[in-house]
């Protein structure tokens, strides 16, 4: 029956003339969204906003994660449709290196207006295989940074654990060379489902970042609690900064904070912003 249907379909002329359409109009809308991707890359033509962390002990703002969006066009409606595009281009490397000098760059305008943020953290997302690039080990990332008045001490590369590590081991010895010279881990979006066991054996992250799938409605759900828990145990026995992100609710702020979370981010703490704002603690 397949088959029959497949024999018919390829020797209909009108749908192989429909097929070669739509195969043309992808490739040219590919070839769209990569030639706006480099006039992006050559103009940094991204918006740039700073969510604050905030230790749910202190209330005290420890730092603040960048994030650099695209401005939206018809070829970008949403910045994960930009992103995902990005990583099926060879251009990955260019937009980690334009887009972190950026942040560097914003991030320091910043603290010219609010010299109290200067010795604040910084959280840059990046890939792995950035970290892996030689370019990156030596030395270039330590110019960059004093270029702009910064110290290594503050700067944390966050890792997603959804990323693709091909050699764990081999990763391990780039990030300590990293820690090395200063620079610190946090492993983002940590129990979404993917390697977090392994990928906690191995990176050793001083901050764990929790995915927000994990922290929605935690006040309300038994196994959530359990795994957070755990987690927080472990954290706690290897002198690691545990992070809920993506907190929304007072709810659950109130929760995390009652049993001890470390650090929280999300809107009921603070949204991304332009400037540097404080996160507020309920």
């Amino acid at each position: 029956m397949q088959l029959d249907l497949l024999m018919t379909r390829t020797t209909n002329p009108f749908w192989f003339f429909s097929y070669l359409l739509r195969k043309r109009r992808k490739s040219l809308l590919e070839y769209k969204r990569l030639k706006e991707l480099r006039s992006i890359l050559k103009m940094q033509s991204v918006e740039t906003y700073f969510q604050p962390l905030v230790s749910l002990d202190t209330g005290d703002t420890i730092g603040y994660e960048v994030f650099n969006r695209p401005v939206v066009s018809t070829l970008f409606p949403t910045t994960e449709k930009f992103y995902d595009f990005v990583g099926q281009t060879d251009l990955i490397f260019s937009l980690e290196n334009t887009f972190r000098e950026i942040s560097l760059n914003r991030f320091s305008e910043c603290v010219q207006q609010q010299p109290s943020e200067k010795n604040s953290l910084i959280f840059l997302n990046v890939h792995p295989h950035i970290l892996m690039d030689p370019h990156y080990r030596t030395g270039e990332t330590l110019k960059l940074l004093e270029s702009y008045g910064f110290l290594p001490e503050q700067i944390i590369f966050e890792i997603s654990e959804k990323a693709a590590i091909e050699n764990y081991a081999h990763f391990e010895e780039i990030l300590n060379n990293y820690r090395s010279q200063g620079f610190r881990i946090a492993l983002d979006d940590a129990g979404s489902g993917y390697n977090s066991l392994k990928t906690l054996v191995y990176l050793k992250p001083e901050f764990l970042k929790l995915d927000k799938t994990v922290i929605q409605n935690i006040d309300q759900d038994q196994t959530k609690q359990q795994l957070v828990k755990l987690l927080l145990n472990f954290s706690n026995d290897s002198n690691t900064h545990l992070i809920a992100e993506g907190i929304e609710r007072i709810e659950e702020l109130l929760y995390l904070k009652k049993h001890g979370i470390h650090i929280g981010q999300g809107y009921a703490l603070g949204k991304p912003k332009k400037e540097l704002v404080k996160g507020v603690l309920h």
